[in-house]
């Protein structure tokens, strides 16, 4: 008897960690992670829009070999553009801080845009101005969920 009750206590549970991992798989479809170079678009088949990233609007990152009193920040624009709206541009920084107007994500019709990680970083010999053309970001793209009335 108390055989039977622990077999079925193990079932139970591993059926209901087959139904979390099964959720978890689902709510990373509601999310794209992309790689984007300076200038580059892409139509995303997965999202009805296309996501361009204009450029780098501004890098103050300590370079690398150099000590700083601020690690700095580096913002970068991108546009979106679907196909019910206007076109829209996002500015995106490696630091939140809002006092300085400084956010890492950001939410637009829908959508949230995540920036992970703005390349080449700096260095004591190439600094940012020189960088220029050869940025490449790193973003998700995240389906928020709605909620539909009552």
């Amino acid at each position: 008897m108390l055989h039977t009750g622990l077999i079925l206590s193990l079932g139970i549970c591993t059926l209901a960690s087959c139904v979390s991992q099964k959720n978890n798989a689902t709510d990373g479809q509601d999310s794209l992670r992309i790689e984007l170079a300076e200038g580059q678009q892409e139509l995303l088949k997965e999202y009805p829009m296309l996501i361009k990233f204009t450029g780098i609007v501004e890098d103050n990152r300590c370079p690398k070999g150099v000590n700083c009193i601020w690690a700095g920040v580096a913002v970068a624009r991108i546009e979106i553009t679907e196909k019910t709206a206007n076109t829209i541009s996002l500015n995106l920084a490696t630091t939140e801080m809002e006092k300085r107007g400084y956010q890492k994500s950001a939410t637009s019709n829908g959508y949230t845009f995540l920036l992970h990680d703005v390349s080449p970083y700096p260095t004591a010999e190439q600094r940012a101005p020189s960088l220029k053309g050869t940025y490449k970001i790193t973003i998700t793209i995240h389906r928020n969920k709605t909620t539909s009335p009552d």
